[in-house]
């Protein structure tokens, strides 16, 4: 069993430095196409949910944003990185909580929660937020 996790980690070792890119794109990308149907600005659905309109265009913004940032923010490889990586994650950590509280109250601990997609946006935000680029 132990040989083969040694074949199983030479296989992979080579190609690992591609997980947290995985993660990493697939987090930007959401983000931004989040915001980005968001536009034209402002956005309807937020403005007719009652949000002001500077407000609700700011949010779009953010949104694609914060996707960039994180996905640019792994681009660069020294301290400027990791302080674009942490700020775009805590950017994703802080819509995602006003998300929460505002359009999905009810899912708050319950199933509903843990089979969207908004609680895992919440947690890598979170990830990227804590880690940086390390």
């Amino acid at each position: 069993m132990k040989n083969l996790d040694n074949k199983i980690n030479n296989i992979f070792s080579s190609i690992d430095f591609l997980a947290p890119w995985l993660i990493r794109l697939g987090l930007g990308i959401a983000f931004m196409l989040y915001g980005y149907s968001k536009f034209p600005l402002p956005p309807q659905g937020l403005v007719g949910f009652g949000m002001p309109i500077f407000l609700a265009n700011f949010v779009a913004l953010s949104e694609v944003f914060a996707g960039f940032i994180i996905i640019f923010g792994g681009l660069i490889s020294n301290h400027i990185g990791n302080l674009l990586t942490r700020l775009g994650g805590l950017m994703i950590v802080v819509i995602m909580v006003f998300a929460f509280s505002l359009a999905h109250q009810d899912w708050f601990i319950t199933a509903k929660l843990f089979k969207s997609v908004q609680i895992f946006l919440f947690l890598t935000g979170g990830y990227f937020m804590i880690k940086g680029n390390k």
